[in-house]
């Protein structure tokens, strides 16, 4: 029997993809580059880092700023972008016979929005080809960022990305394909993720598994806010459901930032999927978006209390955040058997 581990179980390696491209993060490719060496260094210490980069001269200028790390392995990659959780496989694991297998989605640009990333569909591929274990291949539009599950076959999606990215199934075909790849008994659906979220409502912008039975969701107070209605509809949704053996959830409010005009406009009044549920749970370390608002305080706490046995350590992805995610969203953990 498969299924779909949860991030907060061991991981054996976490994937991720060197910045490079001043139009996912025009004017901030630098400042976003020490963001990510602040990501490698800390993960490195308690899961090994498996880091794409494009060629030589761009090894070079890692290790400039990452320097010599004995857990980070490199691998030579023509990627278009950072979003190893979206174009990655997702992995399985058989634990009764000690297996771990990919699964590779289609990944099609987030409904062919940029062209330009439709080449890492193959990206995923090459990942999965090269670790030398069994692929599945469900033909189905999938990005990681749009699933959360607690690893006991409860899954949480929204209607809005995954009905948009497959209109010729229904959403109980979808479902069929989570329990015949993931081993998922369970899928809650919620209505539609944040706004200025250019993924059409991935769920890892607002709602998380915390635990088998506890979810984190993200809040918003100021009722002339966007955020406001769609935000009280999945804290109602998700009042209302129930895990794969039919018990309620523990539901944890996670404010938003407030916003301001350095961080909120990407063009003129344009908003940014800013969020602080956008965090990669590691083996030994929680790391968890910042934004430099007056709510970052209050949001690191909240996470601190939910992993008491890792450190929670706060990044400032200000910059990142242009490039439309957070640490989330460039991270793929792979299962340790």
């Amino acid at each position: 029997m498969i299924r779909m581990p949860a991030e907060w179980e061991r991981h054996e390696a976490v994937w991720l993809a060197w910045p490079y491209d001043p139009v996912t993060f025009p004017g901030r490719v630098e400042k976003v580059e020490r963001i990510f060496a602040q990501i490698i260094k800390a993960l490195s210490e308690s899961e090994r880092v498996e880091l794409l980069f494009r060629d030589v001269k761009q090894h070079s200028h890692i290790l400039q700023n990452v320097g010599v790390l004995d857990n980070v392995r490199f691998h030579e990659v023509d990627y278009a972008d950072v979003w190893t959780r979206d174009y990655a496989p997702m992995f399985v694991v058989d634990d009764e016979k000690k297996q771990v297998a990919a699964v590779k989605w289609i990944y099609d640009a987030y409904g062919k929005k940029f062209p330009t990333l439709l080449k890492d569909n193959e990206t995923g591929n090459a990942i999965a080809d090269g670790l030398g274990i069994q692929k599945m291949e469900p033909g189905m539009v999938l990005e990681g960022g749009a699933i959360e599950v607690n690893g006991q076959g409860t899954l949480i999606t929204t209607e809005q990305c995954l009905v948009k990215r497959n209109p010729r199934l229904s959403k109980e075909q979808m479902e069929k394909y989570f329990q015949d790849y993931l081993g998922i008994s369970k899928t809650i659906w919620l209505k539609e993720g944040i706004a200025a979220d250019h993924t059409d409502g991935h769920i890892d912008d607002f709602v998380r598994f915390v635990a088998e039975d506890t979810v984190l969701c993200a809040y918003e107070d100021d009722q002339t806010d966007p955020n406001y209605p769609i935000l009280k509809n999945a804290f109602q949704i998700l009042q209302q459901a129930s895990d794969q053996d039919g018990k309620p959830f523990k539901i944890i409010k996670m404010p938003m930032p407030r916003m301001n005009s350095e961080t909120d406009v990407r063009g003129e009044g344009t908003r940014l999927p800013v969020s602080y549920v956008n965090f990669y749970i590691g083996n030994e370390i929680v790391l968890a978006p910042t934004f430099n608002h007056a709510n970052d305080k209050q949001a690191l706490e909240i996470i601190k209390n939910l992993f008491p046995g890792r450190k929670v350590t706060g990044i400032d992805c200000s910059d990142m955040i242009y490039g439309g995610g957070a640490i989330h969203c460039a991270t793929r953990e792979q299962p340790l058997i």
